[in-house]
């Protein structure tokens, strides 16, 4: 088992399996799979699995891919100490964004990043915050900014903290700008599916308080849920970022929940082999500026946090 062998298996990983991994790099698909074959033939035990879908780790794998992203990281901090040469900003960088504030986050760090690291590609993907946790959990991304709402002892960069409204189609009560939590009953509600942070905070704070939600529809994308609130279908309870563009445009209104507050933090989240990454780190450090000057400019209804806290590597595998 060699560097090169690791490099392939936590690339396959990362990927999903081995055709994309074979893509990104720049490898035969069938030298990838004589290579596992060999570390599995070495080790005496599987380490993937092959599926429709892509691969899985069996136990063995997950934690090989443990060990394997360490020493590929220490490897890397070797090399650039002995080096002593500063890596100027080369290459892509991926960064997962949630689908509401991917709305201004995006062009917003898009045009930093150019002016700033012109040499440094942006792949920007945007998905229901849930998903990208998951995503990042199995070291799908680089960066990527979710919402959490629990103390876990995890570190992370927190960039923002925001607040849940009531999500009202146009013409519809209630029709002040607050709600209190125990009148959210009333309301059919189109919630995004309970995987994500939205539907745990919500609903832990209405059980809390002994408040009974009408959950109608749980869906998996953001738009369907806004169009059908747009439409008079449901309510729906989301934060401002979500909507902002549709309230803007008179689409839907909002009600902030009160009685009590709902908030979540954003938070940011570097892959833990990304940590020396002259490239990651240019950007990680350009999402908190993006961040405040959207809230300055009144463009992203949040607050900044009082204390950020200082970000740690993201692998599941360390906790």
């Amino acid at each position: 088992m060699d560097l090169k062998k690791l490099k392939y298996f936590v690339g396959i990983v990362e990927a999903g399996g081995f055709t994309r991994a074979a893509e990104y790099m720049n490898v035969a698909q069938s030298a990838l799979s004589l290579h596992v074959r060999e570390m599995e033939d070495g080790l005496g035990t599987k380490l993937l699995v092959r599926e429709r879908s892509g691969v899985s780790l069996t136990p063995a794998g997950s934690r090989l891919l443990h060990h394997a992203r360490i020493i590929l990281n220490q490897v890397s901090i070797a090399e650039e100490e002995l080096t002593s040469k500063p890596k100027i900003p080369v290459g892509e960088v991926s960064v997962a964004l949630p689908s509401g504030p991917a709305r201004f986050m995006a062009p917003e760090l898009l045009n930093m990043a150019n002016e700033r690291f012109p040499k440094v590609s942006l792949k920007i993907v945007e998905g229901m915050s849930g998903s990208i946790e998951e995503m990042m959990l199995a070291g799908r991304f680089n960066l990527a900014v979710f919402y959490t709402m629990k103390d876990d002892g995890s570190y992370y960069d927190v960039l923002a903290e925001e607040e849940f409204c009531l999500i009202i189609p146009p013409g519809s009560p209630p029709f002040e700008n607050v709600i209190s939590l125990d009148q959210l009953s009333t309301f059919p509600l189109a919630v995004p599916m309970n995987v994500t942070s939205v539907q745990r905070a919500v609903t832990d704070a209405a059980k809390m308080h002994n408040v009974y939600l009408d959950v109608r529809y749980e869906i998996d994308s953001l738009s369907t849920i806004i169009d059908m609130v747009a439409d008079g279908k449901a309510h729906s309870i989301l934060t401002p970022s979500a909507v902002q563009r549709e309230t803007s445009l008179g689409l839907v209104r909002m009600a902030k929940i009160i009685n009590p507050s709902i908030s979540r933090s954003v938070i940011l989240a570097v892959n833990a082999r990304d940590e020396r990454s002259a490239e990651v780190a240019a950007i990680r450090g350009l999402l908190p500026k993006v961040v405040r000057q959207l809230i300055k400019d009144g463009r992203w209804q949040a607050r900044l946090p009082q204390s950020p806290l200082t970000l740690s590597g993201f692998d599941r595998h360390e906790s």
